[in-house]
């Protein structure tokens, strides 16, 4: 995602106002987004010049201390060598461990504290332990490419400070961790590439985080249906076992929602009329699940929107002029579906340097089609799609009142 920067730079901000960063000449464990797995920062740390802890901070950094060494005793394998550096009362000397010394009259008092843990890509195996509820100070724990397995403690709910967690691409399992909608002031939250399983919690969506990354699980079961009242800005479901139809509410209790993917699931039924909602929307992938129906008009509402992606399902009609009109499009893929035919505007596209995929649909005169027996029959010739009745061009600014009406007088 790109979020290297952007997370040291939150850390900074979150502890700068009140704090300033010990950093001593060791390297942070970080070496960025490998792989383009997980999230987190860039750091210098690890303080081995930090200066001897003194007066009230030894309580803070002592409690650390007894933290640290029970998670320490939890690891069953360092190949890097990271833990050698765990050694002695001098926590903010340990590589991945950054404190921070408040400043001011306030809050001088309070001493030197933990403020982050970045062991991204320190490969090592182990589980989480309860102890490090302890470090309620912590606003940022990273812990993605590592080996860590088993449970999140559900003594995290105590992590007071903390904003960001990252367990991605580690070996976690079980149902999804319900303890993280208890951690207070959480605003992202990425459990990625692990093997957690079972239905997410409709409370996920209700919750004020920024970010939510559940890709490469094998989580289950239907969409909640409140999955469009988060207030994230990227909420990525992509790689799962989800099954059943986009929420029909889709769009209607937010607009700030930039990133959705929910390819490479089970889903079927049709694209919500809501999708056009979603004004700020960038990135809208869909593919390879098994959806069915027409396209919405209000496809067209969507601004700012630079990828459309809806390959690999079952789609069918014409694609719409409103959909290749979209001025800030960069990518449109519409291959293997059913679609019979596009218009002069989408073929508009490939001088607009727009890349245009519609290869394996059922369009006439065009190369790289499905061999027609396979257009004889269209899937969900008869499903019944909810579309409202607009005239052309539709004005987007009255959708929302539109569709409520119709979704209020469609409902038994």
């Amino acid at each position: 995602m790109g979020k290297s920067w952007l997370l040291a730079f939150i850390l900074w901000q979150t502890i700068s106002t009140e704090a300033a960063i010990t950093v001593g000449g060791g390297v942070g464990i970080n070496i960025g987004n490998a792989g383009g797995v997980g999230g987190g920062g860039v750091w210098i740390g690890g303080g081995i010049n930090s200066p001897t802890p003194s007066g009230p901070s030894v309580s803070k950094l002592s409690t650390a201390y007894t933290a640290l060494q029970a998670w320490k005793s939890a690891i069953t394998d360092d190949p890097l060598g990271i833990l050698k550096t765990w050694v002695g009362l001098d926590v903010c000397s340990y590589k991945g461990i950054f404190c921070a010394d408040p400043q001011g009259a306030m809050d001088s008092a309070s001493g030197q504290f933990v403020a982050g843990i970045d062991l991204n890509h320190a490969n090592l195996q182990g589980t989480l332990v309860r102890e490090l509820s302890a470090l309620t100070d912590v606003s940022i724990l990273h812990l993605n490419s590592n080996r860590f397995s088993g449970a999140v403690p559900d003594t995290f709910k105590d992590l007071l400070s903390l904003q960001e967690l990252d367990l991605s691409n580690n070996h976690f399992s079980g149902p999804f961790p319900i303890v993280t909608l208890y951690i207070p002031n959480l605003v992202y939250l990425d459990l990625r590439f692990n093997s957690f399983s079972g239905p997410v919690p409709e409370d996920l969506f209700s919750k004020r985080l920024d970010a939510i990354f559940l890709n490469n699980n094998q989580f289950e079961g239907e969409l909640p249906q409140n999955l469009a009242n988060s207030p994230a800005s990227v909420i990525n479901l992509a790689n799962n076992k989800f099954s059943g139809n986009i929420p029909a509410s889709f769009g209607f209790m937010s607009s700030k929602l930039k990133e959705i993917l929910l390819l490479n699931n089970q889903l079927t039924g049709c694209i919500p009329e809501g999708v056009g909602l979603f004004s700020e929307m960038q990135v809208f992938d869909v593919s390879h699940n098994s959806l069915m129906g027409h396209l919405p008009d209000t496809i067209s509402c969507l601004n700012d929107i630079e990828v459309l992606n809806l390959a690999h399902n079952k789609l069918s009609g014409e694609l719409p002029d409103v959909v290749c009109s979209l001025r800030t499009l960069m990518n449109l893929t519409v291959a293997y579906n059913f679609f019979s035919g596009f218009s002069q505007e989408c073929s508009k596209l490939f001088f607009r340097n727009v890349g245009f995929d519609f290869s394996l649909n059922c369009i006439p005169g065009r190369n790289m089609q499905r061999p027609q027996p396979e257009c004889s029959v269209i899937p969900g010739g008869g499903l019944s799609c909810l579309r409202i009745p607009a005239a052309q061009p539709l004005v987007c600014g009255g959708l929302l009142g539109n569709l409520e009406v119709n979704l209020t007088s469609s409902s038994p």
